[in-house]
């Protein structure tokens, strides 16, 4: 019997060249932790803060003997809006202010489209640059953003481009998209007759993917031709962030490269075959432990699945032989994970240990050979734009999708950062902390780079989709994945966090990306920073927020030399309605919550009103 193996080679290049040897889990089990706050796919939208002006103290290393204290004043609106002229401030007033009617907010869809009609194409988009637009997107193309992330380079704050394009699909239309490339053929035989998990399947109630969900992009299947396309728009965004900045970013989304319906079947694998390990785990006595700490004794677990009927004896004593697996004695997950190799039959992979006879079956009865080939051109693609994004010095951030695609999403991350970052942190792979499972998630990757040697690369969000995360588990009938409040998630997002800049204490291989609009948040990194003497010039530690918010966070860093990004959207107007929608949407509850940067946006005026610098103009 011939155990599952896993992630092909493509068209071109022989198995195991596209992603190198094996494969490890990211589908960590759940670690506990009133209820988390939606966020963008970047940073979180809360900007909770505290009350009092604070200064943080942070020691920075010069010439590797001196040390400078620097102090950060997140109240000093001088520095936080040296990059606006008093104009700008007033649009971020305005646009703020009327974040918060909810008429407005709830009709904005309406109301562009109304204002469109009235005010015909030219004057509607002179409005909108004038509005939300101008503060939220950076420009139409490559060449109009440029301006902006000059400026912004000038004053310390780098840019994370994405192209925020979207299809603007009614609900009936996604919801058709999404049943479409999420089943099957095999699945439209069955009738509902196989052994799917419900998480992991298509639902139409749940097949808009936009709904509940505030901030993030969402993209749908057309055909391969479109994926193509994506493909070259990230490739044009990669050239972008290359020709605009130094050591820049890049944003991505998996699904939208391919067919999301690999994207499942694979994430149920990898869930299953870590619920298995789980299960041999509690055979020893073992569960219950850290998840880094189940090691499970060689002789007991090949007895175990020999007993459950696995395969023969001789079979599974092949499984845990070559390099130094099991030379220990004992087995632990990343071993376990190992054993998944690659393959040129992707559909191989798909095939799961069945918990009542231990058996192992195909998740599927069948694959077409068209449905191979679109899952060797999602694998494809994503080698493309790790090439295309290391030959151009610029980094690539994996954005995290919905807790049943996201399993698949980790693992194939990992396996670039595995490829391509062995020389420097090419590849950030994001972690959402809203989830229960998200600190296993972080330390079980975090232990694979240390063991193999290559830098590990994240990006720390709180979460985009908790209401539609919710609503689905509680509707299809699974598991709440969410955190039970939002103080846990902050409790889970520091946790994380602090193992990350534990590991980059020790061994200066881990970087971390805190993509949070949270000052509280901000802040205790800094104080970590500083208890650890972690100086923000070595590069380590960055700090994310989207353009247009959190000005009086992302400058004052920028400017005391910490590097700092803002997450760059960039498109025609037309285009980014959607986008601009769900801007409109999260900043309604971020500014009902706090009045933080409305008040600094009006101290700044009355400043540069009472010391006769109104028509201030930022130099550069």
């Amino acid at each position: 019997m011939s155990y599952c193996k896993v992630l092909p080679a493509v068209a071109r290049v022989k198995p195991a060249h596209l992603f190198g040897v094996r494969l490890r889990s990211t589908a960590a089990a759940s670690t506990q932790h009133k209820e988390p706050k939606s966020e963008d796919a970047p940073p979180d939208p809360s900007c909770t803060v505290l009350e009092k002006p604070c200064e943080v103290e942070l020691i920075s290393r010069r010439a590797h003997t001196e040390r400078q204290r620097i102090s950060i004043d997140f109240d000093n609106t001088q520095e936080a809006y040296k990059s606006k002229d008093t104009m700008e401030l007033l649009r971020s007033l305005l646009v703020f202010k009327l974040c918060t009617i909810d008429f407005l907010v709830d009709k904005n869809k309406e109301l562009m489209d109304l204002s469109k009609k009235v005010l015909g194409q030219r004057l509607f988009e002179k409005l909108m640059k004038m509005t939300f637009y101008g503060q939220f997107v950076a420009g139409e193309d490559q060449n109009a953003i440029k301006p902006l992330i000059e400026k912004n380079q000038a004053f310390g704050v780098g840019s994370v481009l994405d192209y925020s394009v979207e299809e603007d699909l009614t609900q009936e239309e996604a919801e058709k998209k999404e049943m479409d490339s999420c089943v099957s053929e095999a699945e439209k035989e069955s009738h509902g007759m196989d052994h799917r998990e419900k998480k992991y399947k298509a639902h139409r109630q749940f097949g808009d993917r936009r709904g509940g969900v505030i901030s993030a992009r969402t993209y749908f299947y057309a055909d391969e031709a479109k994926c193509d396309h994506h493909m070259e728009t990230f490739i044009n965004c990669i050239k972008a962030s290359a020709g605009s900045s130094v050591d820049g970013f890049s944003a991505i989304k998996m699904t939208a490269l391919g067919r999301p319906q690999f994207l499942l079947q694979f994430s149920e694998v990898l869930v299953k075959w870590r619920r298995f390990f789980n299960l041999l785990a509690s055979h020893q006595g073992k569960d219950g432990m850290a998840i880094l700490e189940q090691k499970l004794e060689l002789e007991q677990l090949q007895d175990s699945l020999i007993k459950l009927g696995v395969g023969a004896k001789s079979d599974i004593e092949n499984w845990f032989t070559g390099e130094k697996l099991g030379s220990s004695g004992t087995i632990d997950l990343l071993d376990w994970n190992s054993l998944i190799n690659d393959t040129t039959k992707i559909s191989n992979l798909l095939v799961v240990p069945n918990m009542e006879s231990g058996h192992l079956e195909p998740l599927l009865s069948k694959f077409t050979d068209e449905e191979e080939k679109q899952m060797k051109r999602m694998l494809q693609r994503m080698d493309v734009l790790a090439k295309h994004a290391v030959e151009n010095g610029v980094r690539l951030m994996v954005d995290a999708e919905q807790t049943y695609f996201q399993p698949a999403i980790s693992r194939l991350t990992l396996e670039m950062q595995r490829i391509f970052n062995r020389e420097k942190p090419n590849i950030f792979n994001t972690y959402q902390c809203y989830l229960r499972e998200a600190y296993d998630n972080v330390s079980v990757d975090v232990e694979l780079s240390r063991r193999e040697g290559w830098y590990f690369g994240a990006k720390l969000v709180r979460g985009a989709y908790m209401y539609q995360e919710r609503s689905r588990a509680a509707e299809i009938g699974y598991e709440d994945p969410i955190n039970p409040d939002y103080e846990a998630t902050n409790r889970m997002y520091h946790k994380c966090l602090e193992y990350i800049l534990e590991e980059i204490n020790h061994n200066r291989m881990a970087n971390v990306m805190v993509a949070s609009h949270n000052e509280d948040t901000v802040k205790f990194t800094l104080e970590k920073m500083n208890e650890t003497s972690l100086s923000p010039t070595e590069n380590k530690v960055y700090f994310g927020q989207l353009l247009g918010m959190c000005d009086q966070i992302s400058f004052p860093l920028g400017q005391a030399g910490f590097p700092v990004y803002k997450y760059v959207p960039y498109g025609p107007v037309n285009e980014v309605i959607p986008y601009l929608s769900r801007r409109a949407q999260e900043n309604r509850g971020f500014m009902k919550g706090s009045q933080r940067e409305r008040s600094l946006l009006w101290k700044e005026l009355k400043r540069r009103l009472f010391s006769g610098q109104l028509l201030y103009k930022p130099v550069y």
